[in-house]
């Protein structure tokens, strides 16, 4: 090993498995089923290398200067076929983590919801719904039915992306989801109503997103899992309000 490899913070093979191993430990002691441990884990591994392949191929790369046409030529050449290789293990590795789910490369199936996919939304609603409102003690206890229809709208590899999708999603409607929740949200003049219950649970995040980009499936789902259609149809009402 030379001076400058030593000098190079990267962990070996063995000591990442040593600590994936330990994750999984400490995740079984929790309570943590070790499947389900196992796919969390997974998605991190597949995240983080997406990460990377999005760093190393970003734009403004430039080869070092001084060294001649020919040389910066070659040296973005590699640089470009190392960011695609990396593109091609972040594929893989997700590839891998969806590999049980035989729905994965068909878009028209939709599987049962897991509970990992079910916990990461649960996750990733609750911080865009503060981020908008107060926690609302009329929140309604039907978390799980609710995101269930939800979810049940995507195949899962659009379920492993639909964290991304809800930040995209609050990212562009900010304005309008300020202003529904301001009107019709937990603190406003319309402090509770039947149609409105919705709008004091984070699922709503959820639903408004599926309203936006399949709302012909939610209505489906909806319908299957048998909730009330006025809250769906409250949703839609605050939705396409005038601002």
């Amino acid at each position: 090993m030379t001076t400058a490899e030593e000098g190079r913070q990267r962990l070996d093979a063995a000591s990442v498995l040593n600590a994936k191993r330990t994750l999984l430990q400490l995740l079984a002691r929790a309570g943590v089923w070790s499947g389900d441990a196992e796919e969390l884990i997974g998605f991190v591994e597949a995240g983080a290398l997406a990460l990377a392949y999005e760093e190393i191929g970003g734009a403004g790369r430039s080869a070092p200067d001084g060294k001649g046409g020919d040389y910066a030529a070659g040296w973005l050449d590699g640089a470009r076929a190392v960011a695609d290789e990396l593109g091609g293990v972040a594929e893989r590795a997700l590839r891998q983590v969806l590999a049980a789910d035989p729905t994965t490369d068909s878009p028209d199936d939709r599987p049962p919801v897991g509970r990992t996919e079910m916990e990461r939304t649960k996750v990733a609603v609750t911080p865009i719904y503060l981020s908008f409102t107060d926690v609302s003690d009329l929140d309604p206890e039907v978390t799980e039915q609710v995101l269930g229809a939800v979810l049940r709208t995507m195949n899962s590899r659009q379920r492993s992306r639909y964290a991304g999708r809800l930040a995209e999603f609050a990212t562009t409607h900010r304005e309008r989801l300020e202003r529904l929740y301001a009107e019709y949200g937990p603190g406003s003049a319309i402090a509770i109503h039947g149609r409105y219950t919705l709008v004091h649970s984070p699922t709503s995040v959820a639903v408004l997103e599926r309203l936006a980009a399949a709302p012909s499936a939610l209505y489906e789902e909806w319908d299957a899992a048998e909730l009330p259609p006025a809250w769906l149809d409250g949703l839609t009402k605050a939705w396409g309000a005038p601002s």
